[in-house]
């Protein structure tokens, strides 16, 4: 199995001086193509601000993070963000849609930023939207919507570049048990169908186990790294 993700010896360092709050320390691990993995752990130990280093939208203090192969520590801010826009989708726990824009434009948004003509994606567009069961839906704005509605449309948001990675944060933290388990059942739907490297960060183990594999992190440091067996 290709490594899509790899952290090596990484830490991460806020503050100064006697002020200094290690947050990681001595992460090391890696994620293969594919993989659907669930990063776990109580309220400040680190789990997110793992996921934001990952992502490039932070960096670490020491250590590297390569994703396909690629040092992303090295590389410069203008590269980076051309690298996290074709391969990584975000979704955040308070899913981030523009409330001015509709659905079919809030999904748009990776395209038209990547400076790509959305006439050309029209067959990806009504692809995901069948895939999160939002077609009638598509010139809604957000306020019109449920909350598990509009985190379909933030994955759908993140997948339509058809990106290598899924990074999520809490996805279904903000959501009702009904709607956040149909949630992880499109986040599995996904993962199998268009074979898309998933990483989420949950407290929740019941979602965890949508996935294959779950790291543990306790005060800055993985403690536990175990393989699901999935049906």
């Amino acid at each position: 199995m290709i490594d899509i993700i790899r952290a090596e010896n990484v830490e991460k360092v806020f503050g100064e001086r006697e002020n200094q709050i290690k947050v990681l320390k001595d992460i090391n691990f890696s994620i293969g193509q594919g993989e659907f993995v669930s990063i776990m752990g109580p309220s400040g130990c680190g789990k997110s601000t793992l996921l934001y280093l990952l992502g490039g939208l932070d960096t670490p203090t020491s250590g590297n993070i390569y994703i396909d192969e690629i040092n992303i520590n090295h590389m410069k801010d203008t590269p980076k963000t051309k690298l996290r826009r074709e391969n990584i989708g975000f979704v955040f726990q308070f899913y981030n849609l523009v409330q001015n824009l509709s659905v079919e434009e809030n999904i748009m948004l990776p395209v038209v930023m990547s400076g790509k003509k959305a006439s050309r994606y029209q067959r990806e567009l009504s692809e995901v939207l069948q895939i999160i069961g939002l077609e009638d839906k598509r010139n809604c704005i957000p306020s019109k919507l449920s909350g598990g509605q509009q985190q379909r449309v933030s994955i759908a948001r993140a997948v339509i570049i058809s990106p290598k990675i899924i990074l999520a944060d809490e996805p279904i933290g903000n959501l009702d048990s009904k709607s956040g388990k149909e949630i992880m059942e499109l986040f599995s739907k996904i993962n199998k169908e268009k074979r898309i490297t998933i990483l989420q960060v949950t407290h929740s183990k019941e979602s965890a186990l949508y996935g294959n594999r779950m790291i543990h992190i306790s005060d800055g440091k993985i403690v536990k790294d175990k393989k699901l067996v999935v049906d």
